[in-house]
């Protein structure tokens, strides 16, 4: 089992930045990518970027040059820096992981809300 702790959601002005955490632990042999999708009621879960364990980097067209993802091996932690946040931008947002045999693991999500 792996456990993924989400943190740094909060309530920021349009235009503002956000630095999201997630932490892992537990069995995290074998994880190929780690990501971040996000939610908003009523409408599918979307990815927002991901990193795979070579390096490589997936992201929706709506957040390229804004968001970046990142990971710190030693902490087990990946992170996504959230920059020019906009309105649209509100949702909940929940790190993900998955093995190369698609067994794959959620955290509990973390609350981003953008003002206008």
């Amino acid at each position: 089992q792996v456990q993924l702790v989400e943190s740094g959601g909060g309530l920021v002005q349009a235009g503002g930045s956000l630095r999201l955490s997630c932490a892992q632990s537990g069995d995290i042999a074998g994880i190929y990518a780690m990501g971040w999708y996000r939610q908003d009621p009523g409408k599918q879960r979307e990815l927002v970027e991901r990193i795979t364990s070579s390096g490589n980097t997936n992201y929706a067209d709506s957040v390229k040059g804004r968001f970046t993802i990142s990971r710190d091996n030693a902490k087990k932690t990946i992170y996504l820096q959230i920059n020019s946040l906009k309105p649209e931008d509100t949702a909940i947002y929940y790190c993900h992981a998955v093995r190369l045999t698609l067994d794959d693991y959620w955290g509990q999500g973390t609350q981003v809300t953008v003002s206008s």
